[in-house]
């Protein structure tokens, strides 16, 4: 059997709007084996986000509990979510968030100022980081003189930089075109394969999904299984 990375027990997530109270993640159970490569699918508002959210730390259950690693998530205070988050999890977004300002190398080191390494071991994780993702070549660009495709391979790189146990991705293909879009999938599964990285991928595309090892379905806050295509 595999080992549990990921544990979430009757998870609830509310919000109060004006005088309604929206309830968007309902006692929502889920595991995720360490080196699992999951797909979260599901129609706009059926809280695929606040689920990844959840996973990242970046938001708290109404009620329940989020385990990660061993860490309880949902007792910690905000500086440990931070401490947490900067050495276990790394975050793909849909549009790169990369600095216009910086080359592709000083984008990838940004997570590793958040620890103790030297200049010298930040620039050289960055380094093996665009090695990884095939932009060794691309270091000194800045993200203007690079492809949509390749602004993504460098948020990637930059999410992978701290070796994270944790690979949050949210609609990372989203902006792309199909071929880039297929190409960055394939990116993911050789992490996933043969970086041994844990992936949970939010995404409204079926053919992107199929990448995945296996997908899961939300509707109306609750999961329902899924056998990847």
């Amino acid at each position: 059997m595999s080992e549990i990375l990921a544990e979430l027990r009757g998870v609830s997530r509310s919000y109060q709007k004006g005088k309604e109270k929206v309830e968007v993640l309902h006692e929502l159970d889920m595991d995720i084996p360490v080196g699992d490569f999951v797909a979260i699918m599901g129609p706009s508002g059926s809280g695929k986000t606040t689920l990844l959210n959840m996973l990242g730390g970046l938001d708290r259950p109404t009620s329940g509990t989020v385990k990660v690693g061993g860490a309880e998530l949902s007792s910690m205070s905000n500086n440990q979510l931070s401490n947490w988050r900067s050495t276990h999890v790394g975050f793909v977004f849909q549009f790169y968030n990369l600095l216009p300002v910086l080359t592709a190398q000083k984008n990838v080191e940004l997570p590793l100022l958040l620890t103790n390494f030297s200049a010298k071991e930040r620039a050289e994780r960055a380094a093996i980081a665009l090695d990884i993702v095939g932009l060794a070549d691309r270091a000194r660009h800045r993200p203007a003189e690079l492809s949509g495709g390749q602004e993504q391979r460098v948020a990637i790189a930059r999410a992978i930089v701290s070796d994270p146990t944790l690979l949050l991705c949210d609609e990372p293909t989203g902006d792309l075109d199909r071929e880039t879009a297929d190409e960055i999938l394939k990116l993911l599964q050789v992490l996933n394969s043969e970086h041994g990285k844990t992936i949970v991928m939010v995404t409204h595309d079926a053919q992107a999904a199929e990448y995945a090892k296996r997908t899961l379905h939300v509707d109306k806050g609750q999961l329902e299984s899924r056998a990847a295509a």
